[in-house]
């Protein structure tokens, strides 16, 4: 039986550790940065922000996770994010996916996925 994505990223335990180093590289990315360092003194905010990514991950890799938060057009309605801005948040998932050692094929399914969401996110 082939395994899902949520498998080979590790399950809930890995995803967790993904996001959490993917938040990581935004918050020192010049590029995104003004939109993350905020949230640095709201912890119980990004917290929930976290809760969140990684059970929306978790559900959109094939885990058994239930994601509960908002739609990703809800999400970003009104932000505004550039291309550049999207494109420096993939570049920090690879980056936090190279740290954690995952394969080529785990990249290019996540890349597809984010691809696949760019439509609910940029210029909104």
């Amino acid at each position: 039986m082939a395994r899902t994505l949520y498998n080979r990223l590790g399950e809930l335990k890995g995803i967790t550790k993904l996001v959490d180093d993917v938040v990581d590289l935004h918050m020192s990315n010049p590029t995104v940065s003004p939109r993350f360092v905020p949230y640095m003194d709201q912890p119980d905010r990004l917290k929930l922000i976290k809760h969140h990514t990684v059970h929306f991950f978790c559900a959109g890799a094939g885990g058994p996770q239930e994601y509960k938060g908002r739609d990703m057009v809800t999400t970003h309605k009104g932000m505004n994010i550039s291309e550049q801005e999207y494109l420096a948040v993939m570049d920090d998932i690879l980056e936090a996916m190279d740290k954690n050692k995952y394969g080529d094929e785990e990249k290019k399914d996540v890349l597809a996925i984010l691809y696949s969401l760019k439509g609910g996110v940029i210029r909104l």
